[in-house]
Formats: C-alpha cells, structure tokens, sequence
C-alpha cells in the first residue's frame, strides 16, 4: 500500500510560512512530480495537485469520506479538539439530512428573494468606501468593503445580532486553521478566538436568532424531526464559520486579481455584466479555499496507486485551478474565460452548499464596483494573512479612481 508503494517523496511544507505566502511554486512542483506524492513532513498523508485526481477524489464519497475530518487530523483515531462540522465533516446518512436543510434554507427562490436587498447593500458600501476613497486618497479593501459587506448581508441573513458581529471573523479563522498542523499559525488563531467563544455559541441560540432568517429556519427542522434539537446550534455555527471568511477572502483576491491585470478591470469597466463571470475567473486563479482533506475509507486506488484504509489525502484544490492539464494559459488571468469546472468551491455531494450566495455578493461588487470606478490602482504594499486553508488578505490598501 502507499508506505510501500513507488510514490514520489517531496521535502516541502504546504504549512511553511513561505508556502502559505506563496504557493504557486510549491503547487508546480508537487504537479510535475506526479498524480500521487508524499510529503516528508507529512509521512501519513498523500496529496494530490492535479485537476483530474483532485476531481477523481471528490467525486467519489464512499471511499474518500469527509466524516473523519476534513483536515491533518484523522478523527477516525484522534479525538476532534471540537464539535465536527455537521455539514463539512459528516457523510451520509448525517450529511445527506442536514444539507437537505441547507439546500432548502439557501435555494435559489432565497437567492433571488434576497437580491434586491443584497445589491442595495453593494451599493451602499461602495458608496461610502469612494467617499473616504476621495477623501484619503484611498481605501483599505478588506476594511472597507471585504470585511464589512458580508458581514451585514449574510450575518443578517442568518439573523444574528448586529452587535459583536467581528468576533465571527475570529472564529472563522481558527476553524480554517484548525485544518492544517498545530502549527504556530493555529495556536495564536486559538488564542484570539477564546476570549469571543461564549459569544459565538450564543448566537446560534434559538432565542438569539432573527424570527424567519437562516437561523430560525434550521431550528425549525429541528422542531420537525429532520435533525435532533442538540444539532441544530451546531448547524447554525456550522454556517456562521464557512459562510463568510471565504467569501471576505474571495472578495479581496478578486480586487487583487482585477488590479493587479488592469487590462481586464477595463473590459469590467467596460461593461458590468462580466462582473460574475470576472468574479468566477477569481476564484480560479486566486482560490480562497486553497486545501481540503479526504479520508480513505478502505484500501483504493488514485490514478492507477494503491492507497491504503485511513490515509489521509491532501487535495490542493488551489493547485488543481492552475493545472495547466486543464486550464490553457492557467497562471494566467482572463475574465473573458468560462472556468466550467474550478474546484474553489468543491466538487461532488460535498460542494458548497452556500456557493450561489457567495457568487451573489461577488457579482454584486464587482457590478457597483465596475459603474463607478475607472480604474483600480495599488496604494501601497499589502499584507497577507496566513492561514492553514484559506489564501486571506490582512490588508489591501488601493485607490479607487472614479469613473
């Protein structure tokens, strides 16, 4: 099986601070080595960095399962150091009840019900983000627009309190940390979220919870019998951590991707209705979530190697967005491509089941964006946010020159 097999060994650290500032080196490497490799740090784990394995992998739910986490660690022989995801680290039968719920809460009659009220917003922000753009010379991305539409637009979705709302952003860090090696990256995530946790659990409180929001909703089909009253607290938590970093964090590779390719901010100038398709090409080229663990679930195969039971595998799904096997021109940016078939969202029964708000909230930016602003220019050097899964922005400060 695979400690036996012929498979490649690389001596790299996808957790390396180096790797997380900047991983496209690494992905080329481990894609060139081959389908399957090894990872010396990492002698339990097999990852995979090409398109069609990643897709393989995904698609295949019975043998590479979620449930033992979608992480480093393998809860089928560690104890999870907190509740698994209900969604996200579930497989049937649990994850086939609590996504009908999802499905049914985020359908696209919700979608196109909170349209209208969510492109409000939109433009509200960017209004007043041009504002303090005109009066400063320019903005903070994540600040002014990133951080706060979504946490308005969904948060109020869910039906939370508006008060306290930037404790989530700390939750959802630690929880996309927890993801990778208890690394240095993770523990301080641990330490910033402790002192909000009472509160983060409160909120997904029946009597917290705006009457007819995401939230409530949950807690009705618990009322009715589809999941028990204990899980849906979790269910709501559940969408309050995935629901918004990587949309926060989409949003501002999406800035970046457009300002640092003016070329292709002036065709979205140009004409506004690219901006989902602009938003997509995004997500492509500058993936938030950048890795997702499966389990093997009995002794398999992955593109002709024998993998054994329990062996965790590494899917890049950043990498798979620039296998160059599947994307002409990968590394290249290009919104008047169609990127059918990116795995920034996942793939398979576990795609993400609030992927159509995500792409509403792009769209809907980059729409405001795109009728009042000409150009996007950088205003100075940004920071990044290191994360063991997500490619996050601390700050982004660029210039905003009005159409």
């Amino acid at each position: 099986m695979n400690e036996h097999s012929d498979i490649p060994v690389l001596d790299v650290d996808p957790y390396a601070p180096e790797n997380l500032a900047d991983p496209y080196p690494m992905h080329t490497l481990m894609r060139d080595t081959g389908p399957v490799v090894r990872l010396k740090a990492y002698p339990t784990v097999v990852v995979c960095a090409r398109h069609q394995e990643i897709h393989a992998v995904f698609n295949n739910a019975q043998t590479f399962i979620s449930g033992a986490g979608v992480g480093l660690a393998n809860f089928n022989t560690e104890e999870p150091f907190r509740p698994k995801s209900l969604i996200l680290e579930a497989d049937a039968p649990l994850h086939t009840a609590t996504r009908a719920i999802l499905s049914r809460v985020m359908s696209p009659k919700t979608v196109m019900q909170i349209r209208a009220d969510f492109a409000a917003e939109a433009e509200r922000v960017l209004d007043q983000a041009l504002e303090r753009n005109q009066a400063n010379g320019s903005i903070d991305w994540m600040a002014e627009v990133a951080n706060p539409f979504p946490l308005k637009v969904f948060a109020d979705s869910i039906g939370i309190a508006a008060q306290g709302r930037e404790n989530l952003l700390l939750y959802g860090d630690m929880v996309f940390n927890s993801m990778g090696p208890r690394n240095e990256v993770f523990e301080k995530s641990v330490e910033r979220v402790i002192p909000v946790t009472q509160w983060i659990m409160q909120q997904c409180d029946r009597a917290n919870l705006r009457p007819g929001g995401f939230g409530d909703q949950i807690w009705q089909a618990a009322e009715a019998g589809e999941i028990t009253m204990e899980q849906a607290p979790m269910l709501v938590r559940s969408l309050l951590s995935a629901g918004l970093d990587t949309t926060i964090n989409s949003l501002g590779n999406a800035i970046y991707a457009l300002a640092h390719h003016p070329e292709e901010y002036a065709k979205l100038h140009a004409d506004p209705s690219l901006a989902r398709q602009a938003f997509e090409e995004a997500l492509r080229w500058e993936s938030t979530v950048q890795t997702f663990f499966r389990t093997a679930n009995t002794d398999c195969e992955i593109a002709g190697i024998p993998i054994q039971a329990q062996t965790k595998v590494l899917c890049m799904l950043a990498s798979a967005n620039r296998d160059p096997r599947k994307w002409p021109n990968a590394d290249t940016y290009d919104i008047a491509r169609k990127p059918v078939g990116h795995t920034a969202f996942g793939t398979g029964i576990h795609g993400c089941v609030g992927q159509a708000i995500a792409r509403l909230e792009g769209e809907l930016i980059l729409t405001a964006l795109a009728k009042r602003v000409k150009r996007i220019e950088f205003a100075g050097p940004h920071s990044r946010r290191l994360n063991n899964t997500l490619r996050a922005f601390d700050t982004l400060p660029v210039r905003l020159v009005a159409a």
